[in-house]
């Protein structure tokens, strides 16, 4: 038995962004971007024609924190009309802060204590503020989720917040708002949803929906962020690439993801290492240790790959050594010793229980460690 779920409307395609004040409707809104001159210009774009928003926090940093959305949140309750819709225009970071704010108008505190019990406190409001997400990077799958990541970076840690209500009611996807996106962050975010893909394959969770999802999207990464890479301004690769980004999305949104994310967020938060990298680089270990552990994994990367599984693993190799990226965890600055503590944690936690093949097969493809 499986089940597929995913809520979220879709606007998809040029000019999307202009939608997006006939979906306020004439609510009372709040804003929720990046302190830089084209997120201005957008915000600025938005309120002429859907009106002076009531609120517009701008200041959201890579990896929301503790901190940051404490500060956030502060200004949430201070406004003296809240909000009915909050939009959020930016990458990943964006989407989860606004995630956390449609959640946070009781003050930051409600927040932090649910996500410190692990969702027992009953602090939180019984309703979310509904959510309109324009995501200006191909990578970050969140306008079509209900979790976002918040991290304590002075505890070295971090956690999900997950709820229902936290789906947007609508997802716009506009192409041309990711032209501007440096061929860093394009290459980042382009890993993001290719682990996001072959993350959702090689899970517990996976079921039929999400598989055809994640292998029409792993495809259009392979296929087009090469291409992208090589002419920025192309307006059709970057479709492309938002495409398979929202696809991405779409599949790990029923299956969340596996073994490479939860080795990913260490190397994120005591290395700096950016997300899309953390979580791409062991794709081909992962891989080759998903090889064999169930068929309809293996079919499904045979589609992306094809029917030679071990040449799959070196042409996905080959792929991100082209993109300058290391397939191994030295070539990150991670030491030994650390990296396979990271790995026995990584095995036990949420996310490396959502992965199929047994632990020895995980230990004997990296290569040693504690096991």
């Amino acid at each position: 038995m499986w089940r597929y779920h995913n809520p979220v409307r879709i606007h998809f395609g040029t000019g999307a962004f202009d939608q997006v004040a006939g979906l306020i409707a004439g609510r009372r809104y709040a804003t929720v971007s990046y302190d830089a001159p084209y997120f201005e210009s957008l915000t600025r774009r938005l309120c002429a024609a859907a009106g002076p928003a009531v609120l517009r926090i701008d200041n959201i940093t890579p990896n929301p924190d503790f901190t940051m959305l404490g500060a956030a949140c502060a200004r949430l309750a201070e406004t003296r009309e809240a909000p009915e819709v909050i939009v959020a225009i930016g990458g990943g970071s964006v989407i989860d802060a606004a995630k956390v704010l449609a959640v946070g108008g009781k003050g930051f505190h409600a927040v932090r204590a649910h996500l410190e019990t692990g969702g027992r406190s009953r602090s939180l409001p019984g309703r979310a503020v509904p959510l309109i997400i324009v995501p200006t990077t191909a990578g970050t799958g969140s306008e079509v989720t209900s979790w976002a990541t918040v991290w304590d970076t002075e505890a070295a840690k971090k956690y999900s917040l997950a709820r229902e209500d936290l789906y947007p009611t609508d997802a716009i996807v506009d192409p041309a708002l990711m032209l501007s996106l440096p061929r860093d962050h394009t290459i980042s975010t382009g890993l993001d949803a290719l682990s996001h893909a072959l993350e959702s394959l090689w899970n517990v969770n996976a079921n039929p929906v999400s598989t055809n999802f994640a292998i029409s999207a792993a495809r259009g990464v392979l296929r087009h962020l090469g291409p992208l890479l090589a002419d920025a301004a192309d307006i059709t690769q970057r479709g492309h690439m938002a495409q398979a980004a929202t696809l991405a999305g779409l599949a790990f949104s029923n299956t969340k993801t596996a073994l490479a994310h939860s080795l990913s967020y260490p190397a994120t938060l005591h290395h700096g290492i950016p997300h899309g990298i953390a979580c791409s680089f062991t794709l081909p270990a992962v891989m080759q240790s998903a090889i064999g552990a169930n068929p309809a994994c293996d079919e499904a990367l045979r589609q992306i790959f094809g029917d030679d599984l071990a040449t799959g693993v070196r042409n996905l190799s080959a792929f991100l050594d082209g993109l300058g990226i290391a397939t191994d965890h030295n070539g990150h600055g991670i030491g030994d010793r650390e990296w396979w503590g990271w790995l026995d944690e990584a095995l036990d936690g949420e996310r490396g229980q959502n992965f199929i093949a047994p632990r020895e097969r995980v230990y004997e493809i990296f290569g040693g460690g504690a096991g």
